[in-house]
């Protein structure tokens, strides 16, 4: 069920691909090696992304929301996974696979159409 607004993903996707760049850094796990890599490189991506995704949080609106959030579900699913792919399980893995979760669901309960496009879409004749 999609029950989260355009408006609100937006937002939240800037907040979090701050929080992954940041979060090597301030959550211990700093080594210079792909865990720290996936997260600031993915957050980085979500960011740009975000900028140019249409829905009421992006600038230049150019990314369907639905190719948006199909990119949500795979950078999810690879940032939960990245510690067993990259082999770096024994060191870290729970802020990857926590932070990975809730981005896949984030993107499975987000609305598809931004409800600015929706109110257009529903005024034409």
């Amino acid at each position: 069920m999609r029950f989260i607004p355009t408006a609100v993903h937006g937002l939240i996707d800037y907040v979090m691909g701050l929080f992954l760049i940041a979060s090597p850094f301030f959550l211990g796990f700093r080594d210079d090696g792909a865990a720290t890599w996936v997260p600031v490189v993915l957050g980085v991506g979500m960011v740009l992304v975000s900028l140019f995704t249409d829905n009421e949080a992006g600038l230049a609106r150019r990314i369907p929301m639905p190719t948006h959030l199909g990119l949500d579900l795979l950078s999810g699913a690879f940032l939960a996974l990245s510690p067993w792919l990259l082999g770096f399980s024994e060191r870290v893995w729970v802020p990857h696979r926590a932070l990975g979760l809730a981005e896949v669901a984030g993107s499975l309960t987000t609305k598809a159409v931004p409800s600015d496009r929706a109110a257009e879409r529903a005024a034409r004749p």
